[in-house]
């Protein structure tokens, strides 16, 4: 499912490059831009929120010994998220090499400067791999909310083309990248932490118990 997912992603984020992402910035020029938006709600703002509730969940495990399932949950949803954004900025962006929206208007070309790229490049958005991680997580080990987060990821991603912030690829991309990162580091926890069950609301149960025969004769 995940290839198909990926081959899909990849189709839908071509066509977008192509044919959409421009003619949609120019109709969105300044729809919703607003500086404050931008610097309140900045990849830096939402990195360090999370920063801040990893390390007071971190600190409760310390101090009391247990975090409760869902504690334990927005915990690895914060740590993914931070992770799979400095991947992003660090690595893709700088690959890829795509201007921002803002400067593609004022004349540069919409196109792949390959290694030439820097964290303000476009793609993939940054802000969409960030809350994609933290969304993935929570699909995989409580997957009674995917349809939630599901609205509120498209809800963001309209809100990031319509503020001439990222255009639809980018958010595609960033999306795809950052759900995939989520379910990948939900499924290896559940792998690794002995959380095998569920409940009928799709939450964790608790660890399951093996009971061992008595060999003794």
């Amino acid at each position: 499912m995940w290839l198909v997912a990926l081959l899909v992603c990849t189709l839908a984020t071509a066509f977008a490059f192509v044919y959409l992402d421009v003619p949609i910035a120019r109709s969105m020029l300044g729809v919703l831009r607003s500086e404050t938006l931008a610097t309140g709600f900045g990849s830096a703002v939402l990195v360090a929120a999370e920063a801040s509730v990893a390390l007071a969940l971190i600190l409760q495990r310390i101090t009391r010994g247990h975090l409760s399932p869902w504690r334990e949950a927005t915990l690895l949803a914060c740590l993914t998220s931070i992770c799979a954004y400095a991947i992003n900025d660090g690595t893709l962006k700088f690959f890829f090499g795509i201007a921002n929206p803002t400067a593609v208007m004022h004349g540069t070309r919409h196109t792949f400067h390959l290694l030439g790229g820097s964290p303000k490049s476009s793609f993939p958005s940054g802000h969409m791999v960030i809350a994609g991680a933290f969304a993935g997580v929570f699909m995989r080990l409580y997957r009674a909310s995917t349809w939630l987060l599901s609205v509120l990821l498209l809800v963001g991603a309209a809100l990031l083309v319509a503020g001439d912030w990222h255009f639809v690829s980018d958010v595609i991309a960033g999306t795809f990248l950052g759900v995939s990162a989520g379910l990948l580091a939900g499924e290896v926890w559940l792998a690794h932490s002995g959380q095998g069950g569920r409940d009928d609301r799709g939450g964790i149960t608790g660890r399951a118990e093996v009971s061992r025969p008595d060999l003794r004769v």
